[in-house]
């Protein structure tokens, strides 16, 4: 009985004068922004509403909003002010989507008839009654159909169902007739934001200066004009929802290193960091914008030489292991105080440069980071080497059989020879991944166990010359 009360008072509100408010009456703008396509954004603007039930078309909104997510808070007299519904109309105005309402309704065509004498020209209106636009248009006029338009249409007037930009309808009771300040609050696709760093090695890559950027990306289809902006980092879970979406998602910077900037603000949020830019800031439609995030210079970093092994090298007989295996590169720095960082950072990708004799920056490759929290190590793989070569062979290899509670034992020895090209020395590591129960039986360099199935083997080459590595292992699986 109740539910039947509440329906009755529905049409009343529906044919409520409709109180139309657009970005003009924003009196404030704030979006919250993670990093999965999702916003949060609260809109305050200044209405005057009248006392009792009205319809508000609150304009300008994200094309991408969730209606079912949007709040409407009155800030200046709740008392008595309650939502009835909401309703979001996304059927935007073009000449197409107005033609196509009208099916089964009269338009007016015009079009211009020459003089009799030859000169100019007269307009002549016709009524017609529009029949189909499906693949072209259909005109049904007193004395014939047409399947073109003769002319331009002149339509009466435009669905009420058919607004010029994103609309959310809400009816309402409002408890006073006086401006009041309403907060209009949703979830909205379309807004995103990544970190993008810019590391600048040293002469001597002993250390790098880091600047960090926020980038923007705005395709919600609406503007968010001096706005306060925060930014979430971290992996927010999301309820997945069978549901059929009202709008179809739409689907290198300087190399020098900036001046120091003001780090944007940062706090811990429940499981997450939030971040909030200092100024409030404009996001356009259709942009992309970078504001600064973090500065900081003098960053040690420590530099390695890379060689790594397969497991399936210790279980049969192989040979030649590789003409030319590729030695990787990788640099690291700690995301400390005592290294000049200690901040939380974004998950983004790192762009490393370096200047040559010249003095002008080159790119020396890049990589991705995870979310790194404080105090944590940051490493990164900038290629494979140049000058610093390897070649592995397999020199001997025998199957024991079956021991005891073990599977097949394997025996194995190998040879790795490093040449660097280089006019210093330099120093590579090996990560052999051994599978199963491992022991190294034999070693020209002593090898430390990294993990449970890692032997690390730690090979210094001189300037422009050579080394080799022998080992022989034993492995029961």
């Amino acid at each position: 009985m109740r539910a039947t009360l509440l329906l009755a008072t529905l049409p009343s509100l529906l044919v409520a004068q409709e109180t139309e408010t657009t970005l003009k009456d924003q009196k404030a703008l704030a979006v919250t922004i993670y990093n999965d396509n999702l916003a949060l954004v609260k809109d305050t603007r200044e209405v005057r509403l009248p006392k009792g039930e009205a319809r508000l078309a609150f304009q300008e909104v994200s094309a991408q909003i969730r209606p079912e997510t949007a709040l409407l808070r009155n800030l200046t007299h709740p008392k008595d002010f309650w939502v009835a519904e909401q309703n979001f109309d996304f059927d935007l105005l073009t000449p197409q989507k107005l033609l196509e309402k009208y099916v089964g309704e009269k338009v007016t065509v015009v079009r211009s008839v020459p003089n009799a004498d030859g000169a100019g020209a007269k307009e002549v209106r016709e009524e017609a009654t529009v029949l189909a636009t499906n693949n072209g248009t259909v005109l049904q006029f007193a004395d014939r159909i047409e399947t073109s338009v003769p002319g331009r249409l002149v339509y009466p007037k435009v669905p009420g169902n058919l607004r010029a930009r994103p609309t959310l309808v809400i009816s309402l009771n409002s408890g006073a007739d006086r401006a009041q300040q309403l907060e209009l609050s949703y979830l909205t696709g379309g807004l995103s934001w990544r970190a993008d760093y810019v590391a600048n090695l040293a002469a001597d890559e002993k250390t790098l200066d880091l600047s960090g950027w926020v980038t923007l990306t705005n395709q919600s289809g609406a503007a968010y004009p001096h706005a306060t902006l925060q930014l979430v980092a971290g992996d927010v879970n999301r309820a997945r929802e069978r549901r059929m979406d009202n709008v179809a998602f739409l689907s290198a910077g300087a190399v020098k290193a900036a001046p120091p900037a003001p780090k944007m603000a940062e706090e811990s949020l429940f499981e997450y960091h939030l971040y909030t830019l200092d100024r409030p800031t404009t996001l356009a439609v259709n942009q992309t914008k970078q504001v600064a995030l973090l500065s900081a210079s003098g960053v040690p970093v420590r530099k390695e030489y890379l060689l790594q092994g397969q497991n399936y090298y210790y279980s049969g007989s192989y040979g030649d292991l590789g003409e030319k295996q590729k030695v990787g590169v990788f640099v690291e720095f700690d995301n400390k105080e005592s290294s000049r960082l200690g901040m939380p950072l974004p998950k983004g990708i790192i762009r490393v440069y370096k200047r040559d004799s010249e003095g002008r920056a080159q790119f020396v490759g890049e990589d991705n980071v995870d979310h790194t929290p404080k105090n944590e190590l940051v490493r990164l793989k900038l290629g494979e080497a140049f000058d610093v070569t390897a070649k592995r062979k397999q020199t001997d290899y025998k199957s024991l059989g079956r021991q005891g509670k073990f599977g097949y034992v394997h025996e194995s020895a190998f040879e790795v020879v490093l040449k660097n090209a280089k006019k210093e020395p330099v120093t590579v590591s090996l990560l052999e991944p051994m599978p199963g129960d491992w022991e190294v039986l034999q070693s020209s360099h002593i090898p430390t166990k990294e993990a449970a199935g890692t032997a690390r083997f730690t090979v210094t080459v001189p300037a422009e010359g050579s080394a080799t590595l022998t080992y022989r292992v034993r492995v029961k699986w």
